[in-house]
């Protein structure tokens, strides 16, 4: 909450001016919080602006240094650990990660008109005009890329640079349709060709010229992946030690596996080939998930797990066509300051143009099981239960505004384990062989993450790691050992979990009289915080 004293106004401007100014090159970001004033930017990002930005980002944490921090209340000087860290994220990607001069998906990546189609937070035509001024301006954009971007670059990336960039076309088809609705299909289509032919010279640039001589050298190095746990989550924590507490759950869920399969007396694989065969045909999948919804739903309040704040609305939608070819299922939850509760779960759904066998494979990765943790996971009790609270308990600008990925994904990952302890699926064993599934895969991640950018670890030996201890397929196995050449933050599912169990453990009795409700609705208080204060958090909570 905004202070009286004077020492504290002094704070709360200073507090607003940190937020607008990360505003000014995350304008994508405060769309996704609610902040629609932000509608249909794309930020400046030749190399002389982000100079400015970061020149005055270092003045703003010079007087965030310099605030007398005895004169602020507790919570407040909490809060000035969050804008600390919302200033030093993006300044490591411009300065020490050089997402910029390296990364194309820095630039195609940026272009999405996904805000303005999935939520009704305006009229159609401020939504429209909303795509229209972005699609306005992909060309300068692109351009500003192709004078900052210094190859060679590492080979995952052009690789991806170009998928995304290829179904940019597709995108843009599904906003011209919506369009239409309101007549204005016209607006969007005169858009197009400009953004569209800047699009095609940048992606012939990269696949003529750069993929040729793109290289395998994507590592972070050791100094860089520390400094990357600070700045994302206020971790101190020796990655060397992270890397063994992954280790070590991994160890847990495959021991605990193991376990289940000599209980049942077969094998691990059988255990899966059981799970596998009992899924919904291809016309249930959405309705399938819409029931989830609603048994997860009333699982939380009939074991009293946390609080669920009302009004509720979650609608279960096929994923875009432009979406399907990177989710099996996604959450889109309002943003804490926009103006409804409702929430988005999208489910990909089989592909008619797909073959029998094909078809066949992607149901069976959608059965009724791993469908129920998956929604665990994206609604009750995981993201938009997350979500609610956070606009919900309002708080600081700093805590409406900070997201943590290893806070936000850790909490959805850790409700899955919940979920088993509390009984859902009435105890079956096969439930909680789906969770134990994705708990492996997200405890290999963490791993790769690490062994990538720490330890020399080839994309051969991530993906056979992900192959032997995650049971997954090579195709499967070789995306992900890809996915983390340019996303090292994938360890955030396991690094996120294991941080909740720890704050748990230290602090559900003392603490909250053993009471998870109470422990998880004061966890959930404090917004998506950096999971290095959890501690301080939940010990200040009464």
């Amino acid at each position: 909450m905004p202070t009286s004293d004077a020492a504290g106004a002094d704070f709360d401007a200073l507090e607003r001016a940190i937020v607008d100014h990360v505003f000014v090159v995350q304008p994508g970001f405060a769309v996704s919080l609610g902040l629609h004033d932000y509608d249909g930017r794309i930020p400046d990002l030749a190399t002389s602006a982000t100079e400015r930005w970061a020149t005055e980002t270092d003045r703003l944490l010079g007087r965030l240094a310099a605030t007398e921090s005895g004169r602020l209340t507790p919570s407040r000087r909490i809060d000035a650990t969050l804008l600390r860290l919302l200033l030093e994220s993006p300044l490591f990607d411009f300065r020490e990660g050089h997402d910029f001069e390296r990364n194309p998906m820095s630039y195609v990546g940026g272009i999405s008109l996904t805000p303005y189609l999935v939520r009704e937070y305006a009229p159609l035509p401020v939504r429209v005009d909303a795509m229209r001024r972005t699609l306005d301006a992909v060309p300068r954009l692109l351009e500003q890329g192709r004078r900052r971007l210094r190859g060679p670059f590492p080979r995952p990336f052009v690789e991806l640079s170009l998928a995304i960039g290829g179904a940019l076309a597709p995108h843009f088809d599904e906003a011209e349709a919506f369009a239409a609705r309101a007549h204005l299909e016209h607006e969007v289509r005169a858009a197009r060709p400009a953004a569209e032919a800047a699009i095609g010279s940048f992606l012939t640039w990269l696949k003529e010229d750069e993929l040729p001589r793109s290289t395998p050298d994507f590592a972070l190095g050791p100094e860089r992946y520390q400094r990357l746990l600070f700045v994302r989550e206020g971790l101190e924590t020796p990655f060397a030690e992270v890397q063994r507490r992954g280790a070590a759950d991994l160890a847990r869920n495959q021991a605990r596996l193991d376990a289940i399969a000599r209980e049942e007396g077969v094998a691990v694989a059988e255990l899966f080939h059981r799970m596998v065969l009992d899924h919904p045909a291809a016309p249930e999948v959405v309705p399938t998930a819409s029931r989830y919804v609603e048994e997860t739903r009333a699982f939380v309040r009939s074991k009293d797990l946390v609080t669920i704040p009302e009004p509720v609305e979650v609608r279960v939608e096929e994923t875009p066509v432009w979406g399907r070819a990177l989710s099996t299922a996604s959450m889109n939850s309002p943003g804490p300051f926009d103006s409804g509760t409702d929430g988005v779960y999208y489910v990909t759904p089989v592909d008619p143009a797909w073959t029998p066998i094909q078809q066949e494979e992607w149901l069976r990765s959608l059965n009724r099981t791993m469908l129920r943790n998956i929604t665990v996971h994206e609604v009750y009790p995981g993201h938009y239960l997350q979500f609610l609270h956070w606009r919900t308990n309002g708080g600081s600008l700093a805590r409406r505004v900070f997201i943590s990925q290893s806070f936000v994904e850790g909490w959805a990952h850790y409700t899955e384990q919940l979920a088993i302890e509390a009984g859902i699926g009435g105890g079956r064993l096969l439930a909680e062989v789906a969770q134990i599934h994705d708990a492996l895969l997200r405890d290999c991640r963490l791993l790769a993450s690490v062994g990538l950018h720490t330890g020399g670890w080839t994309l051969e030996r991530a993906t056979e790691l992900f192959q032997k201890q995650a049971y997954l397929e090579r195709l499967p196995a070789e995306r992900e050992a890809i996915r983390g050449t340019f996303n090292p933050e994938y360890f955030c599912y396991t690094l996120g979990k294991l941080a909740i169990l720890d704050v748990r453990e230290q602090l559900l009795a003392p603490r909250f009289g053993g009471s998870l409700r109470r422990f998880h609705d004061a966890l959930l208080k404090n917004g998506n915080p950096p999971i290095g204060l959890l501690p301080a958090l939940l010990t200040a909570a009464a």
